[in-house]
């Protein structure tokens, strides 16, 4: 099982027994504002989910990561972050990060993709690693520039939200660019 550690926080892959963990992140409302994978019905729904993402750490190579963040001092779940991998050619893969909000601004998603984004780049042999987000996440813009990432464009109307549809920022770093290394 894959682990990456920060200063406050280790990052494991997802297994079965994260489910409940799981299930409580996804069901909150303010989580699943600015996301379109939505709200699941029942633990059933959420139990497909992490069953899929747990299959894709199965494959050769794995291309689809999703990890459980938890925090060093009492082990308690604090999210989810994943790295999904392109095509092979292109080095390419692209990040995405869910928090239980009592973790919120406190620099836990910023320190994780650090991490994640240092794990790309030098054991992934990566070249860009990108993300998406809602216009409106102010709290995501922010832990992508923190951690480096440039906004390179914004995708008109592409996000199904409950809310309605939402623009999205296009964000990006290159293993060329400066990395921030400090949190």
């Amino acid at each position: 099982n894959k682990i990456l550690s920060t200063n406050r926080t280790s990052l494991s892959l997802i297994q079965t027994d994260d489910l409940d963990h799981i299930h409580q992140l996804l069901s909150y409302p303010e989580v699943d504002k600015f996301n379109t994978l939505g709200i699941p019905k029942t633990i059933e729904h959420t139990e497909a989910m992490v069953r899929s993402w747990i299959n894709h750490h199965e494959a050769t190579p794995i291309i689809n990561y999703t990890f459980s963040i938890k925090s060093n001092n009492d082990k308690q779940f604090i999210g989810l972050f994943g790295l999904r991998i392109g095509t092979k050619k292109y080095r390419r893969g692209e990040v995405w990060f869910k928090l239980l909000p009592k973790y919120w601004g406190e620099g836990y998603a910023t320190e994780t993709l650090i991490k994640v984004i240092d794990f790309a780049f030098d054991e992934l042999h990566l070249h860009r690693i990108q993300a998406g987000c809602a216009v409106d996440n102010i709290g995501s813009i922010k832990t992508l520039e923190k951690a480096g990432m440039i906004q390179e464009g914004r995708g008109r109307k592409v996000l199904p939200l409950d809310s309605g549809w939402s623009d999205n920022f296009e964000y990006a770093i290159l293993d060329s660019d400066p990395r921030n290394r400090n949190l």
